[in-house]
């Protein structure tokens, strides 16, 4: 397999505005019944400043799901394309994961402004690996999908990390839990800042 076809099969998450209209419900019907989406969920966004500013015509509502083949979710997104944009992550190194049944209540994003040597990497999968609630970290990079020109290009597009964070707590308190998690590592030098956080209200699949 080639490099371009290793990069469209790899797996992530796409994350779009929940809007009430045909090509959206349709959308959201194909993921349910497809073999590409692992899971999906109705999401509430909370972005930091950083992710407000750079992405001012964000949603406050989405869909997110987890999928495994990245030029099938990307064929799907583009036929229902908006202003609001639909953020893809597509990810390509997993630091971390925790085998578990429980809940996913929330997905939590950052980005890395600096800090992202090997060492650097494995200092940061160590401190996440602490924490019980996280289930998975990984690596990766960002896609947009929209109609509407960016004023600003989002410079950090390519260094992401995405926690999936699992408990039955409120979500403001998983978000300071990450929020912790986040000044931890920020101590040992690597600059890890908040994009955005995702709370899970519902499992649609």
């Amino acid at each position: 397999m080639d490099t371009v076809s290793e990069d469209l099969a790899k797996g992530g998450y796409v994350c779009i505005p929940y809007v009430q209209n045909t090509d959206f419900t349709l959308l959201r019907d194909n993921f349910k019944k497809s073999d590409f989406v692992d899971d999906m969920y109705f999401v509430t966004a909370t972005f930091s400043e950083d992710g407000r500013a750079y992405f001012p015509s964000h949603s406050n509502t989405y869909l997110l799901a987890r999928f495994k083949d990245r030029s099938q979710i990307m064929s799907q997104v583009e036929k229902c394309s908006h202003e609001t944009p639909t953020f893809v992550f597509t990810t390509n190194d997993e630091l971390f994961e925790r085998f578990t049944n429980d809940n996913l209540n929330l997905v939590s994003i950052y980005y890395l402004e600096y800090g992202d040597t090997i060492s650097d990497l494995s200092e940061l999968g160590f401190i996440i690996a602490k924490r019980s609630r996280v289930r998975r970290a990984e690596m990766g990079d960002l896609t947009l999908s929209t109609t509407q020109i960016q004023k600003f290009t989002f410079p950090y597009e390519g260094n992401l990390i995405v926690l999936e964070v699992t408990s039955d707590n409120k979500h403001q308190a998983d978000h300071k839990y990450c929020e912790k998690t986040r000044k931890e590592i920020q101590r040992k030098g690597i600059g890890m800042n908040t994009l955005l956080n995702l709370s899970v209200i519902e499992r649609i699949k």
